[in-house]
């Protein structure tokens, strides 16, 4: 089916969202549909490798669903910013990391049902100690895991994070053998 676009209503027009009402109109057959659509410019989510072959975890409040979640860190894209440069400066701002090489994992649709947001994934390596820079209200705490670990966390359900579930198995699936520091690869 294609649908025409009839109306858009703005809702709301926030700092990181806008909720929009699209009123459409399906072209075979006229009939007329609402779908409520949440705008979001996009983000990143970094998965952070040590030297040890650890990966960098945080422990960060969600306030939305009023609880300390397991994740990778992540954050959202300002206007026209090029995602490879959004990484880098979230992982330097929650984990307080620089990466002097980052390469990408992929990118998906978080939730296309009703939001815009486009995620993109990155792996970080050579990573320098710096100091962090959180946002006012962050409450992170960094956690340095072994990838394995982090897998597993997954697993049992310590991991509930969507966008870190995502890029831990993407990286797993198709990049470890490649992307992984030399201490980590299978053999």
């Amino acid at each position: 089916m294609r649908y025409n676009l009839i109306e858009k209503q703005v809702l709301y027009n926030g700092v990181k969202i806008r909720l929009e009402i699209h009123h459409l109109q399906d072209e075979e057959t006229g009939k007329r549909h609402k779908r409520e659509v949440v705008v979001h410019p996009g983000a990143v989510v970094v998965l952070g490798w040590l030297e040890d072959g650890r990966v960098l975890l945080i422990r960060n409040r969600r306030y939305a669903v009023d609880q300390i979640l397991w994740e990778l860190p992540a954050g959202t894209l300002d206007r026209k910013e090029d995602p490879a440069n959004c990484a880098g400066r979230e992982l330097l701002e929650e984990t307080g990391y620089l990466a002097h090489r980052l390469k990408p994992i992929g990118s998906f649709f978080t939730s296309p049902g009703i939001l815009t947001e486009k995620m993109y994934a990155f792996a970080a390596y050579d990573l320098q100690k710096k100091k962090s820079a959180l946002e006012e209200g962050e409450e992170i705490e960094v956690e340095p895991t072994d990838f394995d670990e982090a897998l597993k966390m997954i697993g049992d359900g310590r991991i509930q994070d969507g966008k870190t579930i995502a890029a831990l198995l993407m990286f797993e699936r198709f990049h470890r053998a490649m992307m992984a520091p030399p201490a980590r690869r299978e053999k």
